[in-house]
């Protein structure tokens, strides 16, 4: 898939760091850093705008090092970039660590995957049909 981008940050366009890789980094378009204490939320630009073709998503999703290393991870779990959106993509980071966190102009903040999805239509009825599982939820299996 192709896809049109502006980027009106000084950085290179996000791209993927290896084969393999699902997602492209994004970085902090910030004029100063920006200090960022525990259990703190901020929006932070990237000066990235995209292009979404429909039946697309742009999900926004958490780069495991800083979870794991600092507790800096996305306020609202995965964010949705839907395909007709324009603006500026910004991230809503929040700091679950113990310590003060710094994030500077550049640093890769977040990562970016593209999803196809379908549209449903919904039918309402009065009963749904019966499974194994039924309503089971949270903890149902025992395990």
């Amino acid at each position: 898939m192709k896809l049109e981008i502006v980027n009106k940050s000084p950085f290179p366009l996000p791209d993927y760091l290896t084969e393999g890789s699902a997602g492209i980094d994004l970085y902090a378009n910030i004029s100063e850093p920006i200090s960022l204490k525990p259990l703190e939320r901020v929006l932070i630009p990237t000066g990235i705008y995209i292009s979404i073709p429909n039946g697309y998503e742009a999900q926004i999703r958490a780069r495991s090092g800083l979870a794991l290393k600092h507790g800096i991870t996305l306020a609202n779990g995965v964010g949705t970039i839907d395909s007709d959106y324009r603006g500026e993509i910004k991230i809503i980071l929040i700091n679950l660590g113990q310590d003060e966190f710094i994030i500077n102009s550049g640093d890769r903040i977040a990562q970016m995957v593209f999803i196809k999805y379908e549209k449903v239509t919904l039918i309402e009825v009065n009963k749904l049909n019966d499974t194994k599982r039924g309503g089971g939820g949270f903890g149902h299996t025992g395990i």
